[in-house]
């Protein structure tokens, strides 16, 4: 193929106004809708980078997303709205730290080809994207911790950078498919990969018919189909979102570190609590191929223990422990 002219090539990484925004636009709905095919720049410095700026087009179905909150002042609430919201942030929850993190990540136990696509499928119902992006740039930010490659380092970044503004710029938008391959030969997860807006779409469907329904068959309970979407999509998945994250923003600031990593994770029970595991950060740079966070007895893990229950139930194989060495270091 004979070598592109540096004017077509400017051409292209700088197209008109209106033909980037139809782009933005159609990656909305997939995110395989992207022409730029260079390669990913690990050697570049984050802040070299002229892709790191924020495409506030392609963002604004998240920006929506905290919008469509305030509607709790006009469908209000009820105990089946709230219960709803509770449910679902657990369950996806789990998914993000058990699936998405432990599993896609660093794959710290087996499972089957099914489960691990239901799984994949309810992450990606936390509107996190698809489990294959997720796991690359976690990889990255592992390989890079808190240098100038990490994407999301509060160090060098700030709060409001590492909390969410890196995935929000186009070389945020990216799946680095080099990092991923070991399940990018799976279709069904590069599927979901590309089309990661139609399970939330589902999600939300499916909570505004139950609503809708239960309005008719139980008016006792005092929802609606609007009431259920805005709390069980909207506020859970927002909810859900901004804990997930202090993982990247806060848990590299706030804590203790029992051991001497070359970054600045911290372990911090609070944001353990919240983040069913995560906030046992520390621990989890020193040795991230075990699939339990909290290495004493005494730190609270529910991923963990809900992964021994699958165990139990033989949906999960080979949970990693953490090594008798690891549990040995003194900080």
């Amino acid at each position: 193929m004979p070598e592109q002219s540096p004017a077509r090539s400017v051409s292209r990484a700088r197209p008109a106004a209106g033909a980037w925004a139809a782009q933005a636009l159609r990656r909305w709905f997939d995110t395989g809708a992207d022409t730029d095919s260079r390669a990913d720049r690990d050697s570049t410095p984050v802040a070299d980078r002229s892709d790191t700026r924020i495409d506030w087009l392609r963002a604004a179905p998240f920006i929506a997303l905290h919008l469509a909150c305030l509607a709790v002042l006009w469908v209000g609430a009820s105990r089946v709205a709230l219960a709803v919201a509770a449910i679902l942030y657990a369950v996806r929850m789990f998914a993000i730290t058990a699936f998405y993190h432990r599993y896609f990540a660093h794959r710290t136990f087996r499972t089957s080809r099914a489960l691990q696509f239901v799984f994949a499928c309810l992450g990606a119902s936390c509107v996190q994207r698809g489990p294959l992006w997720w796991a690359a740039h976690h990889r990255r930010h592992h390989s890079y911790a808190d240098t100038e490659r990490d994407p999301h380092s509060p160090r060098l970044q700030g709060f409001l950078w590492s909390h969410m503004g890196w995935f929000l710029t186009p070389q945020g938008f990216r799946t680095d498919w080099k990092r991923i391959s070991d399940f990018a030969r799976y279709p069904e997860l590069r599927w979901l990969d590309r089309y990661d807006v139609v399970v939330p779409v589902a999600l939300g469907a499916i909570l505004y018919l139950l609503g809708t329904l239960l309005a008719w068959r139980a008016p006792r309970l005092g929802t609606s189909g609007g009431q259920l979407l805005t709390w069980g999509l909207c506020v859970s998945t927002v909810v859900l979102f901004h804990a997930t994250v202090t993982i990247n923003s806060l848990c590299h600031r706030f804590g203790t570190r029992r051991f001497q990593t070359h970054d600045d994770s911290r372990n911090n029970p609070w944001l353990a609590l919240l983040t069913f595991g995560e906030g046992w950060h520390n621990n989890h740079h020193y040795f991230p191929g075990s699939a339990r966070q909290g290495f004493r007895w005494w730190e609270v893990d529910l991923t963990y223990y809900g992964l021994q229950l699958l165990e139990t139930l033989g949906l999960v194989q080979g949970l990693k422990p953490v090594p008798a060495r690891v549990l040995r270091t003194r900080a």
